[in-house]
């Protein structure tokens, strides 16, 4: 509980780009109403081995909604969400850089 305060606390005196990105549960519901788990092919409940990504990350603009969702195994996930943030980095930098003439 210790660590969870500590943690609460660290987070919210971080600035605003630098905090997570808040997903839409009730987006991802729309979503998983529409496409049911690739494994059991419920509607709700867990889906083991596949998460719900987003197509463009949040971090690059993309929207919190279904039609930028899609399945994606948990291995390919970990990847993509590793590539999607070192990507978002270098656009945060890039877009805090002076403009060259």
């Amino acid at each position: 509980m210790r660590f969870l305060r500590l943690s609460l606390c660290l987070l919210s005196a971080l600035p605003a780009f630098a905090q997570p990105i808040q997903r839409s549960q009730a987006e991802v519901r729309a979503f998983r109403s529409e496409n049911p788990c690739p494994a059991t092919g419920r509607r709700s409940g867990p889906c083991k081995g596949w998460a719900v990504d987003h197509v463009r990350p949040l971090c690059a603009g993309g929207e919190d909604k279904p039609h930028n969702m899609q399945w994606i195994e948990d291995p390919d996930h970990r990847f993509k969400t590793l590539v999607d943030v070192k990507e978002c980095r270098k656009l945060k930098k890039m877009a805090g850089a002076p403009a060259r003439e």
